[in-house]
């Protein structure tokens, strides 16, 4: 099935969708030349460019070219490719080690970088999870990425992001590793009651306005049962784990851009309450027995809902409703 490509795909993007779309055989060079509008030797070029980030080619004369190996570690091309986005992802930053993700994003804000801009490092040193937690992220088995948001919105908005956040990467991690994945209250993504996702939302406002927001995703993709951390294995699992096979990662991030540009756009447009409903019809905490500990001490009761900012309406014992507004609420291990 050919594809017609989009202005801002580069000539190496439009070379690896031809050999995919033809796997297995050889292509020439004049064909090649012929298809992307560029000559011989700038088709020589292109080939090695990508020989150097990681993908094997072999070349016969008279035949041409055939690709016959691709690289493990995430490539701008491939991001590029499995991103069909106008805004989210469209300008990267690419990284083999990084400190956090979250602190290059910040940077690049500060530095006037478009809405959209993503952050990708293969591995971190200092992840960041919620509440000053560190995160977990060794080299190449993950998905360490933070994306820049610039919605013209009050700061009390922030939280509907985080949720927002959740429901894009819960529904890209369902369609592309095939597994039953939910959403614990506000934004881990949990599949059968193990993490394999950590989201983190940082906001930065001027006069009760998000100047921006940069959304922090983690996800434990391929990494093996004995990969993952002799403490964490029974609260921790990763995809590869989960579906019995390993996940393209670019695929994965891909579908991530996908689905938030799509439901960003819904929600500037008509606001929290599709985005609520999506969330809600992937809550593993609703309708469930929680334990929330919040800043004012732990309560316990059953999670009955969002509220129109996103708060968690938990009933307590006596029937009263309280409102979770931040706080870590902890599915009951008795439902």
């Amino acid at each position: 099935m050919g594809h017609n490509p989009t202005e801002s795909e580069q000539p190496e993007q439009l070379l690896l969708r031809m050999f995919r779309e033809r796997a297995g055989e050889y292509i020439s060079g004049e064909e090649i030349s012929r298809q992307l509008g560029i000559s011989r030797t700038a088709v020589w070029k292109q080939i090695n460019k990508l020989r150097e980030t990681g993908y094997e080619f072999e070349a016969v004369s008279r035949k041409g070219y055939r690709l016959t190996g691709e690289p493990s570690r995430l490539t701008a091309a491939d991001l590029m490719l499995a991103a069909r986005t106008s805004v989210m992802g469209r300008n990267l930053k690419l990284l083999a080690v990084t400190g956090s993700t979250q602190d290059e994003a910040r940077a690049l804000a500060e530095q006037g970088a478009p809405e959209g801009t993503l952050v990708i490092a293969e591995e971190q040193t200092k992840g960041k999870g919620r509440m000053g937690r560190s995160w977990y992220s060794p080299p190449g088995n993950g998905l360490w990425m933070s994306l820049l948001l610039r919605p013209d919105l009050p700061l009390g908005s922030a939280p509907q992001l985080t949720l927002l956040t959740a429901v894009a990467v819960c529904r890209a991690i369902r369609s592309v590793a095939a597994v039953d994945a939910g959403i614990k209250w506000p934004n881990d993504i949990l599949i059968g009651g193990r993490k394999t996702c950590g989201i983190l939302l940082e906001s930065t406002g001027e006069d009760e306005r998000i100047r921006y927001c940069i959304a922090g995703i983690g996800i434990d993709v391929n990494m093996a049962a004995e990969e993952l951390p002799e403490n964490l294995r029974s609260i921790m699992t990763s995809l590869r784990i989960e579906s019995g096979q390993e996940v393209d990662r670019s695929k994965l991030a891909g579908a991530i851009m996908n689905e938030m540009e799509q439901l960003y756009g819904i929600y500037m447009a008509e606001g929290f309450g599709p985005v609520a409903a999506l969330w809600e019809a992937l809550s593993v905490s609703l309708n469930k027995a929680v334990t929330a500990h919040t800043p004012g001490g732990v309560l316990k009761g059953t999670a009955v809902s969002l509220d129109s900012s996103g708060a968690l309406i938990v009933r307590l014992s006596d029937g009263q409703m309280t409102k979770i507004i931040s706080g870590d609420v902890t599915v009951d291990p008795r439902n």
